[in-house]
């Protein structure tokens, strides 16, 4: 029992000594704050900058006239190339329809 009460007095006192201790007056630190105007400005001239350089991509129009360059054999085998210019194609022909043909 003697140890528990010399061990209370022992920290009783040292409370006593903490407790007559000044206690230094640390200055109050200011937090430095980004003005809300900034990232607004950013983000008005990143958005501003992409309509004004970005254009929307329009589909491509079709030219007026259109030159059909084809190649044709005659009964002789000989080979002839045609030269057509439309105002648009009217016919079009699969590659494959002449292999049902030819074989």
């Amino acid at each position: 029992m003697e140890n528990d009460e010399m061990l209370q007095r022992f920290f009783s006192d040292m409370k006593k000594q903490d407790q007559e201790l000044p206690v230094p007056q640390f200055p109050e630190t200011q937090v430095k704050s980004i003005h809300w105007w900034i990232p607004t400005g950013i983000a008005a001239s990143l958005l501003l900058g992409c309509f004004w350089f970005i254009k929307l991509s329009q589909a491509p129009q079709a030219p007026s006239e259109v030159i059909i360059i084809s190649l044709e054999t005659n009964e002789q085998n000989e080979q002839q190339i045609t030269i057509e210019e439309k105002a648009y194609i009217d016919t079009w022909e699969p590659t494959t329809s002449s292999l049902l043909t030819d074989f």
